[in-house]
């Protein structure tokens, strides 16, 4: 008898919506969540490696376009849930799936944060770790939005100005000057940890 791929077994169980699927193909819900990170993190990845070996960006916003793009693109194919569940990930919390990944998988975008926080010095931590974070998690989101609108038929934007519409928000959002009351705010509440975004 001929096992099933990755691919198929992760079909399987996340389509089954039952525990018993799950845990017969991968152990746990967290180990099939954790593999299917593990199966579409290596495209993305170099798919990004493309774009920077291509385009050598030199700005921040082609830096973030770089990041992201692949992202987006993926949420463009027929049939993608993807970024519906990535978002679902994030607003449940679930920080710790992207901690177990494996260092390789990781790397990329802890370095794109370094990258770009390195473009950031007028943003003091951690407050440059956070818009970073949000502007990850913000970009998730609007994709897994657009993906739900396709799915079900609705208007959208064209993929060309949508990107290029929420780069600059991205961008804007990443860029904008630290206000009085925000430093304030920050003084009075003493050393914080930066955040780490949860994000593909």
């Amino acid at each position: 008898m001929v096992q099933p791929s990755v691919k198929e077994q992760i079909v399987l169980a996340a389509g089954n919506g039952n525990n018993p699927a799950v845990q017969y193909h991968f152990g746990s819900k967290e180990r099939l969540v954790q593999e299917i990170f593990e199966y579409r993190l290596p495209g993305l990845n170099e798919r990004r490696r493309l774009l920077v070996a291509r385009r050598r960006p030199g700005d921040l916003r082609s830096w973030v376009e770089c990041h992201i793009l692949p992202v987006l693109e993926l949420g463009e194919r027929q049939g993608s849930h993807y970024l519906s569940f990535v978002a679902m990930l994030e607003q449940h919390g679930r920080r710790d799936v992207f901690d177990r990944l494996p260092a390789e998988l990781s790397r990329p975008t802890r370095d794109f944060v370094e990258r770009i926080g390195g473009l950031l010095g007028h943003v003091p931590e951690p407050l440059r770790g956070h818009r970073i974070a949000q502007a990850l998690a913000f970009a998730v989101h609007a994709a897994s939005e657009r993906e739900r609108t396709r799915a079900h038929d609705g208007h959208v934007l064209p993929f060309a100005v949508h990107v290029g519409d929420l780069l600059d928000g991205l961008v804007g959002f990443l860029q904008a000057p630290v206000s009085p009351a925000t430093s304030a705010a920050l003084a009075e509440t003493g050393p914080q940890e930066p955040a780490l975004p949860l994000h593909p």
